[in-house]
C-alpha cells in the first residue's frame, strides 16, 4: 500500500430522512425513517407503493437554477451534496479556486436518470421524433452527475462515473482513494447518487419480487435482519465525501473527520441478483479491505451492513461477518442505515459512508430500527431500535450489488 494516507475532510448528503448533514445525523440517531407512500406518481397499480423519497429537497434552494433546469433528479441530489461537502471541507470561495481546480471528481450511479428517460420516452412514442426534451441524452447518462459537479465547483482533474449497481458508491469512493494514493490527485470529490422512483423501474423490481409490500406500514417496511422482512424499500439519495491526501489537508488546515484506511472489491461470479450462498465474494472483499488498511479484524468496532431487508442478503451477510471476524463477530456492533433510508441503490453506499464517518467521528452508533423480532439465523448485535454511545476506532461499511459486485470500505479514527 502507498504511504500516502487519505483523510475525509468534508461531507454532504441528501437522504430520505434528512437533507444536509445535521438533519441526516439527527434522524439517524433518533431512529427516524424517511420511508413513506410514493408521492412522485400514482403508484396504486403497483405491488410495492412505498419508497424513501427525499421529500424536503427543493433543487432551486440548493443548486443554481440553471443547473437544476438542465439536470435530472439524481444529478441534482449529487450536485447539492457536493456543494455542501465542499463548503463543509472549507473549500468554498475564491481563495480555494486553485485547490478545486485540481480536484478529481469520482461520482457513481447505478442507473442514471431512469425516471427522466421513462418520462421523455412517452412523448417520443405518442408524438414521434423531435417532440421530447432535446437534452435527454446528456441528462440521462450516469456520468452526468460527475460532470455537473466538476462544472459547478471548477474541477479539471480526473472525472468519471463508476457504475456497479448497489456497490457503485463504495467503488467510487474506493477508486478515488486509489487515485489519491497513487498521486494522480491530492483532493477528490467522491460518492454517488440515485433517483429511480418511477413506475417502470419500481414495477421491474416488483417483478423480481425484490421489494417490500408492507404498504400499510411504510416506516416499518425496511426491517433488516428481522424474521418477517419481505424485501427492500426502494429509495433515492446522494452522498458525497471530500477526500484529501493527508499532508495536503494539513497544509491548508482542513478539518479532518477520519481516515479512509481501506478498500476491497470482488465479484461473486454467481448470479444476476442473488448473493453467493456461502458469501465467498463478500468475504473476499471484506478481507481485502482489512488487508488494504493493514488492520486486524479485531480493530473494527462497527460494521455498517449492506442490510437490505431481503430474505437472502441478511442471512448471507451475517454469515460473511462471522467468517471474516471469527470470535470477534460476537463483540462487534452491526447496524443497517437502510432501515431508515430504504435502499438508494447505487447511492446507498455513499449515504452509508457518510453515516459511517459521522458515527466514527461523533461517537454514537445509530440504531437498526424495526428490529423487534430478529431472524434466528441473524444472531449478531445489530444495535436494535435505540442509538448507542461508543468510542469507535474503526468502521467497516459493506456494499453488495446485483451482478455480484462487492465493495467494502474501512474508515479509521484519525491519529
Amino acid at each position: 500500500m502507498s504511504e500516502r494516507r487519505v483523510v475525509v475532510t468534508g461531507l454532504g448528503v441528501c437522504a430520505p430522512n434528512g437533507v444536509g448533514i445535521e438533519h441526516f445525523w439527527s434522524a439517524l440517531i433518533e431512529g427516524r425513517s424517511g420511508v413513506g407512500p410514493i408521492s412522485a406518481f400514482d403508484a396504486s397499480a403497483l405491488r410495492s407503493r412505498i419508497a424513501g423519497e427525499v421529500r424536503s429537497f427543493v433543487p432551486e434552494d440548493r443548486i443554481p437554477a440553471k443547473t437544476a433546469k438542465r439536470t435530472a433528479r439524481f444529478a441534482q441530489l449529487a450536485v447539492a451534496s457536493a456543494l455542501e461537502a465542499v463548503e463543509n471541507a472549507g473549500l468554498a470561495g475564491e481563495e480555494s479556486d486553485a485547490l478545486r481546480h485540481e480536484a478529481a471528481v469520482i461520482v457513481g450511479s447505478g442507473i442514471g436518470a431512469f425516471d427522466f428517460f421513462e418520462r421523455e420516452h412517452i412523448p417520443f412514442l405518442e408524438k414521434g421524433p423531435g417532440r421530447f426534451h432535446p437534452l435527454t441524452v446528456p441528462i440521462v447518462i450516469p456520468n452526468a452527475a460527475a460532470g455537473m459537479i466538476a462544472m459547478e465547483i471548477g474541477s479539471h482533474g480526473p472525472n468519471f462515473c463508476v457504475t456497479s449497481a448497489c456497490a457503485s458508491g463504495a467503488n467510487s469512493i474506493g477508486t478515488a482513494l486509489d487515485l489519491l494514493r497513487n498521486g494522480r490527485a491530492d483532493l477528490a470529490i467522491a460518492g454517488a447518487s440515485e433517483s429511480t422512483i418511477s413506475p417502470f423501474a419500481i414495477d421491474g423490481y416488483c417483478q423480481l419480487r425484490a421489494l417490500s409490500t408492507r404498504n400499510d406500514d411504510p416506516c416499518g417496511a425496511s426491517r433488516p435482519f428481522s424474521r418477517d422482512r419481505d424485501g427492500f424499500v426502494i429509495a433515492e439519495g446522494g452522498g458525497i465525501l471530500v477526500l484529501e491526501e493527508l499532508e495536503h489537508a494539513k497544509k491548508r488546515g482542513a478539518p479532518i473527520l477520519c481516515e479512509l484506511a481501506g478498500y476491497g472489491a470482488s465479484a461473486d461470479a454467481y448470479h444476476m441478483t442473488a448473493p453467493e450462498p456461502e458469501a465467498k465474494g463478500a468475504v473476499r472483499a471484506m478481507r481485502a479491505a482489512l488487508a488494504d488498511a493493514r488492520m486486524a479484524p479485531e480493530a473494527i468496532g462497527l460494521v455498517n451492513a449492506h442490510g437490505t431487508s431481503t430474505p437472502l442478503n441478511d442471512v448471507v451477510e451475517t454469515g460473511a461477518i462471522k467468517t471474516v471476524f471469527g470470535p470477534h463477530a460476537g463483540k462487534l456492533a452491526v447496524n443497517a442505515t437502510k432501515s431508515m433510508t430504504g435502499h438508494a441503490l447505487g447511492g446507498a453506499p455513499a449515504l452509508e459512508a457518510v453515516a459511517s464517518v459521522l458515527m466514527l467521528s461523533r461517537g454514537v452508533i445509530h440504531p437498526t430500527i424495526n428490529l423487534h423480532d430478529p431472524d434466528p439465523q441473524c444472531d449478531l448485535d445489530y444495535v436494535p431500535l435505540v442509538a448507542r454511545e461508543a468510542k469507535l476506532d474503526a468502521v467497516m461499511s459493506n456494499s453488495f450489488g446485483f451482478g455480484g459486485h462487492n465493495a467494502v470500505l474501512v474508515f479509521r479514527r484519525f491519529t
